[in-house]
């Protein structure tokens, strides 16, 4: 019996792509860190928050890429003639990734105490109804 997939169901017709998007964000290699909210501020726009204390804004960088929201951290060493007796704070950096679905745009970008917010809205499509004429063979 042979498996079906979204790009090879017969009645699902150019689902091919949505299935290597599902593949490629389980392996996006996001991990726990920096914790972040999704919340819908109206019917089509959303707000992603990530907890990225210590960080600047030059220090993070926002881009899209093939349909994918990347958001990169990587603070500067500034540890040169410190003596630390602990040190519980990380210095790491972090890739988090999100797919963005067709229609959604990122808007506008800002820092918070401590927060990074980043504003996407999802614009509606128009429905189209279009009549296919049948041609007499």
């Amino acid at each position: 019996m042979t498996k079906l997939t979204l790009g090879t169901h017969p009645q699902l017709l150019g689902f091919d792509q949505l299935e290597r998007l599902l593949e490629r964000t389980s392996k996006s290699g996001n991990e726990g860190y920096p914790p972040y909210n999704i919340e819908q501020t109206s019917e089509n726009s959303y707000r992603i928050t990530l907890a990225v204390a210590g960080f600047g804004e030059n220090d993070l960088a926002i881009t899209v890429e093939d349909r994918q929201l990347v958001i990169r951290g990587r603070q500067q060493d500034d540890s040169a003639g410190r003596v630390y007796l602990h040190r519980g704070i990380a210095a790491r950096q972090f890739q988090r990734s999100f797919v963005l679905a067709d229609g959604v745009e990122v808007g506008e970008a800002s820092m918070e105490n401590g927060l990074l917010h980043v504003d996407l809205t999802r614009a509606v499509p128009e429905t189209i109804v279009q009549k296919i004429l049948i041609k007499k063979g």
